[in-house]
């Protein structure tokens, strides 16, 4: 089979039962893809395959003839890094690291949703969607919910997402509940 990764064209022979995931990681040695939980709940092999995202691990990597495939190492542009890449290390949008290859394909791949103006869970008027949508911090924390980041860097790579994507550099909207919230809460 051939596929276009990264940008350049590569010939694989694969059993018909391999993962892209493990085409990638095995076959060509691009293991920033990561195998998190091999059934497409964690997100951590995040790739963007024809400008959308994909779950390497659920797709087999034989219905992938001719697709264009671009994993996190297909994002820096010799040495200089994508703007999400850039936005994560600034707003240290990664703790441990390991989701974040699929954080950030995922990410990347939202930027252009927004700019289709395709629709998500949360869009208020499915009806009436236009292109370039400035998504809100709820948006942007529902359509990036099928990647989970075990250390909890949600906030930052909320905020990571946001500077690239609104040119929004401002600190999180969230804050730590008053002890009267607390108190509230339980009660409920």
């Amino acid at each position: 089979m051939s596929l276009k990764i990264n940008a350049k064209n590569r010939s694989l022979t694969l059993d018909s039962r391999t993962s892209l995931l493990d085409a990638l990681r095995e076959h060509l040695e691009l293991n920033g893809t990561k195998k998190g939980c091999d059934h497409g709940q964690c997100g951590a092999c995040t790739v963007i395959m024809n400008g959308k995202r994909q779950l390497s691990c659920l797709t087999l990597a034989a219905t992938c003839e001719g697709a264009n495939v671009l994993t996190i190492e297909g994002l820096a542009k010799k040495d200089k890094m994508h703007p999400m890449q850039g936005a994560f290390v600034k707003h240290d949008g990664f703790q441990c690291g390991y989701c974040t290859p699929g954080q950030i394909c995922s990410a990347v791949a939202l930027l252009q949703e927004a700019k289709d103006g395709d629709a998500s869970y949360v869009t208020a008027d499915v009806r009436n969607i236009s292109k370039e949508l400035k998504l809100s911090e709820e948006e942007i924390r529902e359509r990036l919910s099928g990647n989970i980041c075990r250390c909890g860097a949600y906030n930052n790579i909320v905020q990571a997402f946001k500077e690239v994507h609104s040119a929004d550099d401002e600190m999180p909207t969230w804050k730590f509940a008053t002890k009267m919230q607390m108190k509230s809460a339980k009660r409920k």
